[in-house]
């Protein structure tokens, strides 16, 4: 039969009781970590949020007390009263914040046994996570994940600390909300007493964020949660939180500088400095330097355009590629000579991945130069090659020549792949990017016609605006992504804020008048009636969580997490739901 605690009061916990307690009486309860009988003394470990302290029980306690202590087993739930003491010369253990003290039980308590675990209460255990994630309840016992999970607390906390410092009020939208997909497909949620009409779980809270801004709020925030019915990958969720803010009157530089402050106070509690202000970069030349609109800038290795130094080439794949308007460029692994071919070979499918037709190749060998590509060019090309690869010997240079966004994807992520593999990319480096001027529109092959690289709300730059009938593909946006070691943190932009460009907008991508009105009929009507200029930024939380706890695992950061298949081992869901259920709702299932 299990014991209460209805006289008793706590008085410490575990990790927090010290030297200064000597010679007190403490209460302390938590879960049993370890019990040890040594000579006729039971040493037993107890753990609670806070941390570790050993409690000891002599036999001088009584023969009641100890024969109840010599009961003990991990996971039982325990309440203890005793003296503290200094632990014997010989047993301190500086490995715990504790470990110069025990406590000297005179009661005890058992609040609930517990059975044998299935899985190990410490950390670096080798445990599936299938098995973790079945029973999370027992994986967030361990040290490892309370100190993570206390770290998102310190997050949380922090982000709403210096955004009301800042002015922001913390304000709730809706989570029942309509379905309004553009990208990523929305989860759906049938409406009983509206049959046949549904509700969606947003995918952020874009709409009503830009709504409270013509309602005169100002500056608003939310830890809001999402959701994304999409394919999923190994750092994605189906239901994942964002730091979301917007603010009127305000310019690109100035949500800017905001974020650059907050960043600041986030990553300082996990001991990552942040600059007093964030490197800007277009897109233009991320895109140039390194592929990418996330550039990874601890590592060199930028791409280098050869175009003009091989447009007049014999070697046809090249001067072809650029007579049609594409490029040549090309990358320099260093000290990479000496690869074998089935390295290299394998480097050209890689790049296939990325829709590229091949890859060159150029090692600068002790020996001399090899390559299958060097009979076509004449001796001073391949100088001039090297000279603009500031290559050496033991270099080998990888050279894609095709469409632009093609050479880009390919070299990018080409780079990307060689400096993982090498080891190429220093620990504990942090780069931080801000990348700006972002094209307002991409074209999509499949669904031939323009999408929004952001989303349609975002605001072209000014000067561009008289593009957008006769040349929408040169459109840039005041759109900016904050880029940290080749990974998006988040990513905004200043708005439209009237009904006559969103319109334009609109039209460039394509989505008719019923749609508009369909969709987003009620914020064009609120645009009516005086809307300030306003932008905003969202930053996905997990991910920030990820960084600060150093984990690689967008799992261990949540409490309750689903699998990769967006599944939960803990409760079974999702899950098939009764007959009664879904007559309700005027569903039927096809079998």
């Amino acid at each position: 039969m299990s014991e209460t605690i209805k006289d008793l009061k706590r008085t410490h916990l575990c990790g927090e009781v010290s030297e200064k307690e000597i010679k007190k009486q403490v209460t302390i309860m938590g879960w049993v970590q370890k019990r040890r009988d040594h000579g006729g003394v039971i040493f037993t470990d107890i753990r609670d949020r806070s941390g570790i302290v050993q409690v000891v029980f002599n036999p001088e306690i009584g023969e009641s007390l100890f024969a109840k202590a010599d009961t003990l087993r991990s996971e039982y739930v325990i309440a203890i009263t005793g003296e503290v003491r200094s632990r014997p010369e010989g047993n301190v253990n500086l490995d715990l914040p504790t470990g110069k003290i025990e406590i000297k039980a005179i009661e005890l308590r058992i609040l609930d046994k517990a059975k044998t675990p299935p899985i190990q209460i410490e950390d670096n255990i080798d445990t599936g996570e299938d098995i973790r994630l079945k029973y999370r309840y027992l994986d967030l016992r361990r040290p490892k994940m309370k100190k993570i999970i206390g770290l998102r607390h310190q997050v949380t906390k922090t982000t709403r600390d210096y955004l009301d410092q800042n002015g922001f009020w913390e304000i709730e939208t809706p989570i029942l909300t309509k379905s309004s997909p553009e990208g990523a497909r929305d989860y759906l949620v049938p409406s009983r007493v509206n049959p046949g009409e549904f509700f969606a779980l947003p995918q952020s809270p874009q709409i009503f964020k830009q709504l409270l801004m013509v309602s005169g709020m100002e500056r608003y925030f939310q830890i809001a949660r999402c959701f994304r019915d999409e394919d999923l990958r190994a750092n994605r969720q189906p239901e994942f939180t964002q730091i979301d803010m917007e603010m009127s009157f305000v310019k690109q530089e100035e949500v800017m500088e905001i974020t650059e402050g907050l960043m600041k106070e986030l990553f300082s509690i996990g001991e990552i400095e942040v600059p007093n202000k964030i490197e800007r970069m277009t897109y233009e030349e991320a895109i140039n330097r390194f592929g990418s609109d996330k550039p990874d800038l601890r590592f060199g290795m930028e791409l280098k355009d050869l175009s003009e130094l091989v447009k007049d080439s014999d070697f046809n794949i090249f001067s072809g590629t650029v007579a049609k308007g594409g490029q040549v460029k090309g990358i320099n692994f260093k000290g990479g000579a000496d690869s074998p071919r089935s390295t290299i070979d394998g480097f050209e499918e890689y790049v296939k991945m990325f829709k590229a037709k091949g890859l060159a190749w150029i090692a600068l060998r002790e020996n001399g130069l090899k390559s299958p590509i060097a009979k076509f060019l004449s001796e001073a090309e391949i100088e001039a090659i090297k000279s603009k690869l500031e290559a050496q010997k033991g270099d080998l240079l990888l050279i894609v020549a095709d469409q632009a966004s093609f050479v880009a994807a390919a070299l990018g992520n080409l780079r990307l792949k060689i400096a993982k593999e090498n080891g190429l990319i220093p620990a504990e480096v942090y780069k931080f990017v801000w990348i700006i001027d972002f094209p307002l529109f991409e074209y999509d092959e499949n669904e031939d016609r323009l999408t929004a690289i952001h989303h349609p709300f975002t605001a072209p730059n000014e000067e561009d605006v008289n593009k957008l009938d006769s040349d929408p593909t040169s459109v840039r946006s005041k759109a900016y992504d904050l880029v940290l070691n080749g990974e998006e943190l988040g990513g905004g932009s200043i708005r439209i804020n009237n009904n006559k460009l969103q319109e334009k907008v609109f039209s460039a991508l394509n989505i008719s008048q019923k749609e508009q009105e369909d969709k987003f009929g009620y914020l064009l009507e609120a645009f009516d009636y005086g809307t300030p200029p306003h932008g905003g930024i969202a930053f996905g939380l997990d991910r920030l969580m990820m960084i600060i706890s150093r984990t690689s695992s967008i799992r261990d950061v949540i409490a309750f997490p689903k699998t990769q298949k967006a599944t939960s081992p803990l409760t079974n869901a999702p899950a098939k739901v009764d007959k009664k259920q879904l007559k309700e709702l005027g569903i039927s299932l096809r079998s």
